[in-house]
């Protein structure tokens, strides 16, 4: 069988680069297909074990009473560190095989030439699933407009893939259950979508660098890319070793944070000043992560942490999605490509969202 150099998208460089991928097999063995099946099954053996391991190890191990402020600390880290990272591994790997399916110059292929309204669904829908950092966040608009995607189309697709992403999902279910990891993929949706309408409505575009505006589409030929299941399978084992291998410091620092406020804090002493009764709080909470430099993986321990402690699910949901979504690095990136006064609006438009959000749970939860 002919080798052949296959050619993808990187996102985070915003170029392209060939990958060699080694001819195999197109379809998944047998045997493969057992290994893989018992590798799940230790993972959830492993998985259920974790609580009864953590008291264990805390409380008869090293003797700390249950009664005792550094003992629940320790629990809470020895506990929630392996089940979040066992979580994130899993997540990642299935989602870096459904993302081979969806590479960054596939998605603005898809997105060229598609009207609003069903534009903003499906840019902030394909932003859950394509490869996406911050440092991409300036080729992927410029190949946007390149390709003729409408500008609030594409701010949809900005919005959507920092903030609903496998990371932020796997972390909320894994710590705080399935309800409230769906109650914020579908708010951080409806955001994404309804801000990119909104922009899409003042007709902006006067306000894209005119740099940018001025470019136009090059014509070139690329080979499209013919993956087999088991490149799809290197792909997801591939983004394990890239995404955990970049994230799991700010969840183990996100964790130890939220160990010491679950262990020292005392019980509704966040209510007073993140509660439902403070009705600033979702505004102040919204200003105050705006500025942070945090990701999913780091904030979303402390939101655990936080919501034990008496704080309101609206107000932590706003000042986690401030932090995700609005962090001040992107912003500083992007002024690369927009004029001040369209990422003032975009600040705007996505801040209200989301303290309309906070103020929406903190009133019927």
């Amino acid at each position: 069988m002919e080798s052949t150099d296959k050619i993808t998208t990187c996102a985070c460089e915003g170029g392209v680069c060939p990958l060699s991928a080694p001819d195999g097999p197109k379809k998944i063995t047998v045997p493969q297909l057992g290994l893989g099946l018992v590798g799940l099954a230790v993972w959830y053996v492993l998985y259920s074990q974790l609580l009864p391991f953590s008291n264990l190890f805390t409380y008869r191990l090293l003797g700390f009473d249950q009664a005792s402020h550094l003992g629940a600390s320790i629990q809470f880290f020895v506990y929630d560190t392996p089940k979040v990272m066992m979580l994130l591994t899993l997540i990642v790997f299935v989602v870096g095989m459904i993302r081979s399916f969806f590479t960054p110059e596939r998605t603005r292929r898809i997105l060229a030439g598609r009207r609003e309204s069903a534009g903003n669904v499906m840019s902030a829908l394909l932003g859950t699933v394509t490869p996406f950092c911050s440092c991409s966040a300036v080729p992927l608009f410029i190949g946007f407009v390149q390709a003729g995607v409408p500008l609030g189309v594409t701010f949809s697709f900005l919005i959507a893939a920092p903030m609903v992403n496998e990371i932020a999902l796997v972390l909320l279910y894994g710590l705080l259950g399935w309800k409230i990891a769906a109650l914020y993929m579908a708010t951080g949706l409806a955001i994404a979508i309804m801000a990119g309408w909104v922009i899409g409505r003042l007709n902006l575009e006067h306000h894209i660098e005119d740099w940018v505006r001025e470019l136009r589409m090059a014509e070139h030929a690329m080979e499209e890319e013919k993956l087999f299941w088991h490149d799809r399978v290197r792909m997801g084992g591939e983004a394990v070793k890239d995404i955990v291998g970049r994230v799991w410091i700010y969840v183990v620092a996100g964790i130890g944070v939220g160990a010491v406020i679950h262990g020292y804090v005392p019980e509704n002493f966040m209510a007073s000043i993140m509660g439902k009764q403070a009705w600033w709080s979702v505004p102040a909470a919204v200003l105050v992560g705006i500025p942070m430099y945090s990701n999913a993986a780091g904030i979303v321990p402390v939101v655990q942490a936080l919501l034990s402690k008496g704080a309101a699910l609206g107000t932590v949901l706003a000042f986690m999605m401030s932090v995700i979504a609005l962090s001040l690095p992107e912003m500083v990136i992007l002024r690369k490509v927009l004029k001040p006064a369209l990422i003032g609006v975009f600040i705007a438009v996505v801040g209200a969202g989301i303290m309309l959000t906070g103020f929406l749970f903190n009133f019927i939860i």
